[in-house]
């Protein structure tokens, strides 16, 4: 892999949550005033997305105090606690710059019929437990004898059931020395 890529792929946050044009969002911001931290919640409209990877932004609109205010804000930024989606809006535009020239109830989006808040995620990059990959391996050496039935479906592997090749093979010499 590219360095440069690699260290972008480091910056990347596990999930992200999966943001449309037109929704309204609340979005919880770490703010750093002096030596004392706190957490600010800017709540809009998306009115647009754009780039990708690390780059990736949203841009959130408001109106606080008859003043219109524009917020954008980085996916993947360490100072983005979390975004919950208050009401899904229907938008049938990539970028909604005309809600820049309304007013009241002019600037919202029809809210979706029918539409459920989900808080959906989408992963990002997976992170291996240590003993998951044990688990894996060793789920991979074990073999069937041939009195076993075979399960068609994929079930989870724990590590105190997986047997290994060696007691396996025990187990068949065991066996054989019984028939005889």
């Amino acid at each position: 892999m590219d360095i440069i890529k690699s260290i972008e792929h480091e910056q990347l946050k596990n999930k992200i949550p999966e943001l449309k044009i037109g929704d309204t969002v609340r979005v919880h911001v770490r703010i750093k005033e002096g030596n004392k931290e706190r957490i600010q919640v800017f709540e809009g409209i998306i009115i647009k997305k754009q780039g990708g990877g690390v780059n990736a932004t949203f841009t959130v609109r408001r109106i606080s105090y008859g003043v219109g205010v524009e917020k954008t804000f980085l996916i993947h930024s360490p100072l983005v606690e979390k975004v919950e989606v208050v009401r899904v809006g229907k938008a049938r535009r990539a970028k909604l710059y005309y809600l820049r020239d309304r007013v009241g109830k002019a600037a919202k989006t029809k809210e979706k019929v029918g539409a459920r808040i989900e808080t959906k995620e989408i992963t990002i990059k997976e992170e291996l437990v240590p003993g998951e990959s044990e688990v894996a391996e060793s789920a991979e050496t074990v073999e069937v004898t041939e009195e076993a039935p075979i399960v068609e479906e994929t079930a989870k592997v724990e590590a105190p059931k997986t047997e290994t090749t060696e007691e396996v093979k025990e187990e068949k010499a065991v066996e054989e020395t019984d028939k005889k």
